[in-house]
């Protein structure tokens, strides 16, 4: 079975002045983009979901017919990144169960099990949804229980794997609930003016509406925002946790704050860090735009070399302004990959640093070394904010299959970070490759190491509690 598997961006947001919060739930997702680019949605109470494919920008010219029919005082929202199956409509979030609407950040790692919990599943691959399993559990579990907070203690034994969850219930209330884990981000903010309750998967969503970051919910803690204001209760507490490195240095908006840490300040010291792993004799360090830019400042201040815009997006083609990581086709990455233009004035001649913040596929990577020797580089030093990539993720980020992950292909075998940079090198025709080490990740990003997850890079998957069964990326996604 092919099951749609998420890690996206999700809101959650009431009013207790009964203001029209459809407007700050766009946008919201629309600071949020980063997270999913497939597609979005907003529910309301009483109401099927509207979905949209695409950029939430793209429907600008109907925002203001959105806003007038979706008007509501509460409301949950979803920008969508899959990592398994289709990218199509009937994917998209959020989704209604009965009287429940959920929107899902994370990966469910037993959907399959849980799914035969509610007696099997008549779903085809492509639709199929962890998403839409565990809310058909939920709603049970409410049925049953009459209590949110039981109906999710009770969720939480029975699913593996990583969730944010928004819920909106028809008499208005609108709930959110975070791994006991604390895999995904998620905050919660409050808007003065309006009397606003909002919960986010990242602050950057709180600070476009002139909203303030409250704190971040913890994880195994659900939230209740509804007439009689804000309720908190923790349905599991589990440690050490599994926060998401990958979010530090390349997922989360630079702006946003997780965990208490700045993800700008956070990136630029893993720069700095790195500078002190690989000091590298070169004439200049570039950032590969865009995400790793405050890393490779970082490195330069540190190395005491000069740091310059050597390669730029093209704005102007129509994917200039997306990320080709987290784009579902390869042709669609390489295509966002060809927009990266080089400043030849930077780069002619000179030995230079590329910082990047990862290789997953090293499709990009190997471009852009290409596009640097045709702009005349005498030499080629990439530095990488993160660890070899080896291993699928089953917490929400799209590398789910072995098979196209370079650092794996580069040498199964191999165990130490200098044989695979050496063979990583090689095969994208780089003078010289160095990984970032978990250690080193850790310590720059001002956390514990085993408060982190880096089960991609270390096949540990002892924080999400399985062995999994690698499979083919065809397997995956169906495609």
């Amino acid at each position: 079975m092919s099951l749609v598997h998420e890690n996206c961006g999700v809101v959650g947001v009431f009013s207790l002045d009964g203001e029209n919060v459809i407007p700050f739930v766009i946008d919201m997702l629309r600071a949020l983009q980063h997270r999913g680019q497939e597609a979005w949605g907003i529910a309301v109470p009483g109401k099927p979901p509207f979905k949209k494919l695409g950029l939430v920008s793209a429907a600008a010219s109907e925002f203001q017919q959105i806003v007038r029919k979706y008007k509501s005082p509460a409301a949950i929202g979803h920008v969508r990144y899959s990592t398994l199956g289709k990218s199509n409509l009937e994917n998209a979030q959020p989704l209604r169960v009965k009287d429940l609407c959920i929107a899902h950040n994370g990966t469910i790692a037993n959907v399959e099990e849980l799914s035969g919990m509610m007696g099997g599943c008549t779903f085809t691959p492509q639709t199929m949804s962890d998403t839409l399993v565990a809310a058909q559990r939920l709603v049970s579990h409410i049925a049953e229980k009459q209590d949110m907070t039981s109906a999710m203690n009770i969720l939480k034994s029975e699913m593996v794997g990583s969730f944010c969850f928004t819920f909106l219930t028809d008499d208005g209330s609108v709930y959110a609930a975070r791994d006991t884990r604390g895999f995904r981000p998620l905050v919660l903010g409050f808007h003065k003016d309006t009397n606003t309750y909002m919960v986010a998967s990242e602050s950057c969503a709180l600070d476009t509406v002139g909203a303030h970051l409250v704190r971040d919910v913890e994880p195994g803690e659900l939230i209740k925002m509804g007439k009689s204001g804000i309720e908190s209760n923790q349905f599991a507490t589990e440690k050490p946790h599994a926060h998401c490195a990958f979010e530090y240095t390349y997922f989360a908006h630079p702006a946003s704050v997780m965990e208490g840490i700045s993800v700008y300040a956070a990136r630029k010291r893993i720069g700095q860090f790195l500078a002190r792993k690989f000091p590298i004799d070169a004439d200049v360090v570039i950032p590969v735009p865009d995400s790793a830019r405050p890393a490779a400042l970082g490195y330069a201040l540190e190395a005491g070399i000069n740091f310059e815009e050597g390669l730029l997006k093209d704005r102007y083609s129509k994917k200039g302004s997306m990320r080709s990581f987290i784009e579902p086709y390869q042709d669609t990455r390489v295509e966002i990959t060809k927009g990266i233009i080089p400043i030849r004035e930077v780069i002619e001649g000179r030995h230079v640093v590329v910082v990047d913040d990862s290789i997953v596929r090293g499709t990009s990577s190997a471009s852009i070394i290409n596009t640097l020797k045709t702009a005349g580089a005498r030499k080629i030093s990439l530095v990488v904010t993160y660890p070899p990539i080896r291993y699928p993720c089953y917490a929400g980020i799209d590398f789910p299959s072995q098979e196209e992950l370079i650092a794996y292909q580069s040498g199964s075998d191999l165990r130490s970070n200098d044989e695979i940079s050496a063979k990583v090198a090689r095969t994208i025709h780089a003078d010289f490759v160095g990984y970032n080490d978990t250690a080193n990740l850790a310590n720059a990003i001002g956390m514990p190491e085993e408060e982190l997850c880096f089960t991609c890079s270390t096949g540990n998957y002892a924080s999400l509690g399985i062995k999994p069964v690698f499979k083919t990326r065809v397997q995956m996604k169906g495609e």
